[in-house]
C-alpha cells in the first residue's frame, strides 16, 4: 500500500465513503444513517480514521432527523420551512466539506452534531 502522511490512500477513502454514504439518504429511506453505519462497521477495526469519521457521520446524521423533525413541527409556528430549507443545503454542505476533509486524512468534526455514538 502507498503511504501519503500517516494514512493510507485506502483508509482516507473508506473515511470519505462514510461522509459521501449518507447521500443514500436521498434514495432509500434511513439511508443517510444505514450507508455510514454499513461502512463504518465494516472497516473500522482495519482503519482507525474510518471508525473515527464512521462515528462522526453517524452522530451528525442522526442529529439531522432530529433537527429536521423539530423544523417540520415548526412548520406549524410559519418558522419550520424557512429552518427546513436550511437544514437542507447546511447538511449537504457540511457533508460534502467533511468528506473531502475525511479524504485529506484530517479528523473532521460536524458542527452542530450530538454525541450518540462515542
Amino acid at each position: 500500500m502507498e503511504r501519503i502522511g500517516e494514512k493510507t490512500r485506502d483508509e482516507r477513502s473508506w473515511a470519505m465513503f462514510c461522509h459521501l454514504s449518507s447521500f443514500a439518504g436521498f434514495i432509500i429511506p434511513f439511508g443517510s444513517i444505514i450507508g455510514p453505519i454499513v461502512i463504518w462497521s465494516l472497516r473500522r477495526d482495519i482503519y482507525p480514521l474510518v471508525d473515527d469519521q464512521g462515528k462522526e457521520a453517524i452522530n451528525f446524521q442522526i442529529s439531522m432527523i432530529i433537527y429536521y423533525i423539530v423544523a417540520a413541527v415548526l412548520v406549524l409556528l410559519l418558522i419550520g420551512i424557512p429552518l427546513l430549507i436550511a437544514l437542507f443545503f447546511f447538511r449537504i454542505i457540511i457533508t460534502v466539506v467533511a468528506a473531502v476533509k475525511a479524504n485529506e486524512g484530517v479528523r473532521y468534526r460536524y458542527p452542530l452534531r450530538i454525541r450518540f455514538i462515542l
